[in-house]
């Protein structure tokens, strides 16, 4: 009997729109993405399911090129081992260590894997969680499934990683990796998680990416699959003799250690091998990584467990050599054969920190070379006249900058034009008030200021100086303080965060010109203002063009649950110009002879009260410093930038954080100082400065088309 019309119609509707619907999943694939939809359903994968995860998936194509291009074959191995087994990375791996010794204790039971060296393929493969690769893995997979040299293997990744998804292991939301697939704490692979993974937490679920449980029994497991011999090392570093047959050395070259005894083999310190003192391995191979000149190891079965994770030489050594930090260990003793050894994190920072003071455009000093950081490295190269100008973040270019006579700061002429700014009281504004919510203009305490609300906080922009003179967030109290008797213009606004720009005080400057700057005495203009979607307000700022000033400034102020507060400063002349700035901020306390500032500690500051002599700060800042107690005017050079001002009166904590500032002024003018000051007078007790800046000694040379960044981010936080 025939099924009604109705019916008829409606179930080939139906299967008109499962069709439609698998054909839109797949689309952007052409024939590749529909046979890896018929592959997935033959395996067990429910068509809809398929359909749902591939609904958003558009190829990629910019993961073809790193087919070709892994950085375990296409770094130098000095370069590549500076960067992953650091003093950062073995800080951090002993820290973790420590804080999951009962479970290592434990997986390496059951395992026989020691610790250190399941530690070590985390903070390798992930930083110890750090960073788990920012590429979609179904994108990725799909793309160079149907795209590239290598499509049978990556539609094999592809379809483990969607039976892992659809039988539950893995949530896909959100679900990144590497450009190649692997993903979580430990970089597994989908297939290998499928075949390898384990439950380290009995939760009933091989989570790799949210439990580190898994993620580390997973990792002892692997090995321990991969022929880990429990208690045996993985290798011992060597010394060859002159005129040694390199040709003899390689991972697949083994010989017994008698054999290479007699060929004049010892342990690097000169003492002969003995095999009961290395290992029960009767056969070792020979590596010479970067040739004959440099260090030389002899490895056993444990090495070959640890190549298997990753088939590159390079990577095994960063792994091994890492488990070797850990466990207390100093290293290879042996030197690469280069005159210019790579950089780890540290280093790749304070390179970074040179060039931003250089005015290169490069982000932040974060340690992570990338091509920004890469092409200023070459013009600074180019500069000092190198030929080979390859932009390599290596010792060389570091040692050449720091080696560099510094910077000191331009002397500079009034501008003709500042009398005439400095007199006018307009307001400029490319911006209509009405069109951005939470914005206005208006009266606050007396001052002419952009006024801000947000869901978060409020905060008012002084007209004149564009400067920032109050942030609340929302339920607190002010983070700034701003003088109850503060001068109308054209004097200077005592409080708030005046712009001291294109120099501080008077450095370098004669006495025709103002203290602390041309900008924080003329009128401001609004240039751009917009709300994001979570009611942040962003607003654009900058002083008038002051005559034959080849800098330019601008500043940024993002105002939400954070104040962020940007100074970019750009070259727009042929010549290099060297200048000093800070963010003189004013912040309100309760107390300040009770309130603490942390992460000054160590650090050289010169006193300025005491005619610019250095000194080692010993624990927090405050006023109570029995040195000089109950005032401050101290310029900290090198400062970390990252600050605590912490306040118990008020019960709270202001979070400073700093970039393009190398800088910290820490100032309070005290008492009897104060006392002459009538913008000030008692309200000394109400304020601490923390400035954030780059002055002494720590000037900018900015080179022609030059930009520099100065931020900081205010956080306020319970105490």
């Amino acid at each position: 009997m025939k099924a009604p019309l109705l019916m008829r119609a409606a179930s080939a509707l139906a299967a008109l729109t499962l069709a439609t619907s698998a054909a839109a999943a797949t689309s952007d694939f052409g024939s590749c993405g529909s046979a890896l939809r018929s592959s997935a359903t033959a395996q067990g994968i429910p068509a809809e399911r398929f359909d749902q995860l591939f609904a958003d998936v558009t190829p990629d194509l910019s993961v073809l090129p790193l087919l070709n291009a892994q950085p375990e074959f296409t770094t130098p191995i000095w370069d590549y081992l500076a960067a992953l087994v650091d003093s950062q990375r073995v800080n951090d791996g002993r820290s973790r260590l420590a804080q999951h010794r009962a479970l290592l204790e434990q997986i390496s039971a059951q395992y026989g894997v020691d610790p250190a060296t399941v530690v070590a393929v985390w903070g390798v493969e992930s930083d110890y969680g750090r960073v788990f690769g920012k590429r979609p893995l179904l994108q990725s997979l799909a793309t160079l499934s149907c795209n590239g040299r290598r499509q049978p293997f990556f539609k094999g990744e592809l379809l483990a990683l969607l039976k892992l998804i659809n039988s539950g292991d893995l949530n896909p939301a959100g679900l990144t990796g590497s450009w190649a697939g692997a993903f979580g704490h430990t970089q597994f692979m989908p297939s290998t998680y499928a075949r390898i993974a384990v439950d380290g937490d009995a939760d009933g679920r091989r989570d790799l990416v949210a439990s580190i449980p898994d993620a580390l029994a997973s990792t002892a497991n692997y090995l321990k699959q991969s022929g880990w011999r429990t208690g045996q090392p993985w290798g011992v570093e060597v010394r060859i003799p002159a005129g040694f047959n390199a040709a003899l050395a390689g991972r697949t070259k083994r010989k017994p250690l008698a054999d290479w005894r007699a060929l004049g083999i010892t342990l690097v310190d000169g003492a002969p091998l003995r095999a009961q003192a290395i290992a029960d391995d009767a056969n070792a191979a020979l590596l010479l990584p970067a040739g004959a000149k440099g260090p030389a190891l002899l490895v056993f079965r444990n090495y070959d467990a640890i190549y298997s994770y990753n088939a590159a030489e390079s990577y095994a050594l960063a792994i091994a050599t890492l488990a070797d930090r850990l466990r207390g260990g100093s290293g290879l003793s042996a030197a690469w054969p280069t005159d210019d050894p790579g950089l780890g994190r540290d280093e790749r920072r304070q390179l970074q920190t040179l060039l931003l003071a250089r005015g290169h455009p490069i982000g932040t000093a974060d340690g992570m070379v990338g091509n920004a950081t890469r092409r200023a490295i070459q013009v600074e190269q180019q500069r000092l006249g190198w030929k080979d100008a390859d932009g390599r973040a290596g010792t060389r270019i570091l040692q050449a900058l720091r080696d560099a006579k510094p910077a000191s700061p331009t002397a500079f002429s009034l501008p003709a034009n500042h009398t005439q700014l400095v007199q006018s009281p307009i307001l400029r504004s490319n911006v209509s008030m009405k069109d951005v919510q939470g914005l206005s203009t208006g009266d606050f305490n007396g001052f002419t200021a952009w006024k801000v609300e947000t869901p978060f906080s409020t905060a008012a922009i002084s007209v004149f100086g564009g400067q920032l003179l109050s942030f609340v967030p929302k339920g607190g109290q002010d983070v700034m303080w701003l003088s109850p008797s503060a001068k109308q213009p054209p004097t200077p606004i005592r409080g708030g965060s005046p712009v001291c720009w294109p120099y501080f005080s008077r450095q370098g400057q004669s006495n025709d010109v103002p203290s602390h700057g041309f900008v924080r005495t003329v009128s401001w203009e609004l240039r751009d203002a917009r709300r994001e979607a979570d009611g942040t307000l962003v607003l654009t700022l900058a002083p008038p063009p002051l005559d034959s000033l080849t800098l330019r400034l601008q500043m940024v102020l993002r105002i939400g649950r954070t104040l962020e507060q940007e100074l970019i400063t750009e070259n727009t002349g042929s010549q290099p110009v060297s200048f000093t700035q800070a963010l003189h901020n004013y912040f309100n306390v309760s107390d300040a002879l009770k309130v603490d500032v942390t992460g000054l500690d160590g650090l050289t500051y010169l006193d300025k009260l005491d005619n610019g002599n250095a000194h080692v700060q010993q624990g927090d800042w405050n006023l109570r410093d029995p040195r000089d107690p109950g005032r401050s005017d101290r310029i900290y050079t090198q400062a970390g930038g990252h600050y605590v001002l912490r306040d118990p009166g008020f019960k709270r904590a202001i979070d400073i954080t700093t970039t393009g500032s190398r800088t910290a002024v820490v100032w309070n003018a005290g008492e009897a100082a104060a006392a002459k000051m009538d913008d000030i007078g008692t309200g000394w007790r109400n304020y601490v400065c923390v400035e954030a800046g780059n002055v002494g000694p720590d000037v900018i040379e900015l080179a022609p088309r030059g930009r520099h960044t100065l931020k900081q981010t205010f956080e306020v936080k319970p105490l």
